[in-house]
């Protein structure tokens, strides 16, 4: 069974192809035409990923889309439905005028298919629930036949919120929580406070608050006025501080939210010390509110294993707490939780959940885009005129550039799925010398000096360097974690003011050749970790294809360029 899965007009428009539950192919439509975070229909993702399994859009099965218009039927019909402007407008208005008539809340709540009679067969498009995609993403992907299941992000339909099992294959939700009651759009909110972009810019928010000091009296204002823990295992905001869901007033945040933590930072007006302490206590309360929902599901379910899903969890250092803070075992977070997961998650969950074809690969790796040969980059190199050299072994070699603090441009097999680049589409520096991270910082990524880098480290030492909980690993890029004491004058370039890093171990399984650079990186420094930041300019996308790297490499302040086995370095 093969199914085509659909994020579109989401954060980031992605396709991704499944067979048999299986990933063949996935990929963002921005690493395409080139706009970061484009939310147009991913039509050069699909056509990639057709091409990838080699198949023809006749051969597709199903479509699984990751937004489910059935519940505005139920909201806002029949508003728009007699007010039609071209017959093709009868999709959404034959249909929603006949579920008006079956009771309330008996239609609309999980997905609605569409059938096209096109090419002498029906072909079905099955518009999946938003939540029900990102649980399809949380668990279908993951290792556990049973486990439970939170999706939290700003909104989806309505549900901000879902509470799940998955056992035997399949999925039950519980119980959600609906917009604007939302730990998503409270962290979006206070991103946008801060001067920064919401629904984009959260992360930033993360790397503030470890610059903390003194006594935050924001803590208290968040725990005494804005949210309150219920229990249930809920939340419940105060929506006098949040005007988000007015669309009609500009700016998620209220009057009353000024009067409470002073006026919002400008974009690029200098922080203050105050900013870090909001940024501090925004964190702090949003880790006490996902803990609370962890720890009562836990005692509800009696599930020892947890999956997560829904552009919250791409909260990294969160994430890294939670086999400390509650009593699950295992956690499984996927490396795109955020909606660009969807089309994956959507897919699944057809297969799985609304057709009953239970089939389910555990994922090991997220190295799903698109791959060029050597023949194929050797082409390109000689199409744009340039000098390179060709090496049997580009991992010691570039290992040796890095250990002479050279910053490398890192382009090899097949581009990695997800906001994070995991060593194929990255760039590397030596993370000794804590000059190392102002100097990628300026020269390359052109980005805040206050935001941290990711350091690569050899999985088997993993624990050897970081502060780990007991089964805890981090493939992903997707938890943050403390470095060890001793350890930390040895990588000061990937260690953040609170002494953390938001590590990728990394294994000779699933990346044998990232794992043979920084093993020989290992052998020339005695230090098993690399700096790893993906391969982009602040504000573009990450590369995919040669020219894209190339083009990249020119217009910054890298010194060589690994493409697949060939080094191109500047000035030649």
């Amino acid at each position: 069974m093969r199914i085509l899965g659909l994020n579109h007009d989401m954060f980031i428009s992605s396709a991704a192809l499944i067979e048999d539950g299986r990933v063949v192919a996935a990929a963002a439509e921005e690493r395409f035409n080139r706009a970061k975070r484009s939310r147009a229909f991913p039509e050069q993702a699909i056509r990639y990923c057709l091409a990838e399994a080699g198949i023809g859009i006749d051969e597709v099965d199903a479509f699984a889309a990751s937004w489910n218009p059935a519940a505005y039927f139920r909201k806002f019909n029949p508003l728009f439905s007699n007010q039609r402007r071209h017959m093709a407008e009868h999709l959404y208005s034959v249909p929603d005028h006949l579920l008006r008539l079956f009771p309330s809340g008996e239609h609309g709540a999980d997905w609605i298919e569409q059938r096209l009679p096109v090419m002498g067969a029906e072909r079905r498009i099955i518009f999946v629930s938003h939540h029900r995609a990102h649980i399809g993403n949380a668990y279908h992907l993951s290792p556990f036949e049973d486990a439970a299941i939170i999706t939290a992000d700003s909104q989806g339909e309505y549900e901000a919120t879902t509470f799940s099992v998955g056992r035997g294959g399949r999925t039950e939700l519980l119980r959600a929580i609906d917009y604007p009651q939302s730990i998503g759009a409270y962290y979006s909110t206070f991103t946008e406070y801060l001067g920064f972009q919401p629904n984009s810019d959260e992360w930033k928010v993360m790397a503030l608050g470890a610059y903390e000091e003194g006594e935050n009296p924001f803590d208290a204002i968040l725990r005494d006025e804005v949210v309150t823990l219920l229990p249930d295992g809920g939340y419940e905001f105060d929506l006098s501080f949040f005007q988000g869901y007015m669309p009609e007033k500009p700016n998620l945040f209220s009057d009353r939210l000024l009067r409470a933590f002073g006026p919002p930072r400008l974009r690029d007006e200098p922080l203050e010390p105050r900013h870090y302490q909001i940024a501090a206590a925004v964190q702090r309360r949003s880790e006490d509110i996902a803990f609370h929902m962890m720890r009562k599901l836990h005692e509800q379910t009696g599930l020892d294993r947890l999956c997560l899903a829904g552009g919250f969890f791409m909260n990294s250092l969160l994430n890294g707490k939670i086999l400390r803070e509650t009593p699950f075992e295992q956690v499984f977070i996927s490396s795109c939780p955020d909606d660009s997961g969807n089309a994956i998650g959507a897919a699944l969950y057809v297969q799985n959940d609304v057709l009953g074809h239970l089939a389910r690969e555990p994922m090991r790796h997220n190295y799903w885009g698109p791959e060029h040969d050597d023949d194929e980059i050797a082409a390109t190199i000689e199409r744009y005129g340039l000098v390179a050299e060709r090496h049997d072994d580009i991992a010691a070699v570039c290992a040796a550039q890095l250990a002479e603090g050279k910053l490398v441009g890192w382009f090899q097999g097949r581009m990695e799925f997800g906001q994070r680049a995991l060593g194929n589409r990255s760039i590397l520096a030596d993370p000794r010398r804590a000059a190392t991270r102002d100097q990628v910082n300026l020269a390359v990524k052109y980005r805040e000096s206050f935001r941290p880098f990711a350091p690569a480290i050899l999985a088997e030492q993993a624990n050897d360097w970081f502060d780990l909980p007991e089964g805890a690993a981090a493939p992903y890029m997707e938890q943050v974690h403390m470095v060890r004491e001793d350890r930390r004058e040895a990588i000061a370039a990937v260690v953040h003011a609170d002494g953390s890093g938001r590590l990728q171990t990394v294994e000779a399984a699933t990346n044998p050749r990232f794992h043979a650079l920084i093993s020989a990186f290992a052998a020339l420094t005695g230090v098993p970790v690399v700096l790893n930041t993906s391969f982009n300019l602040n504000g573009e996308p990450v590369v995919c294809t040669p020219t894209d790297a190339i083009r990249t490499f020119h217009s910054c302040g890298l010194d060589v360029l690994a493409l697949g086995s060939y080094l191109i370095r500047k000035g030649r």
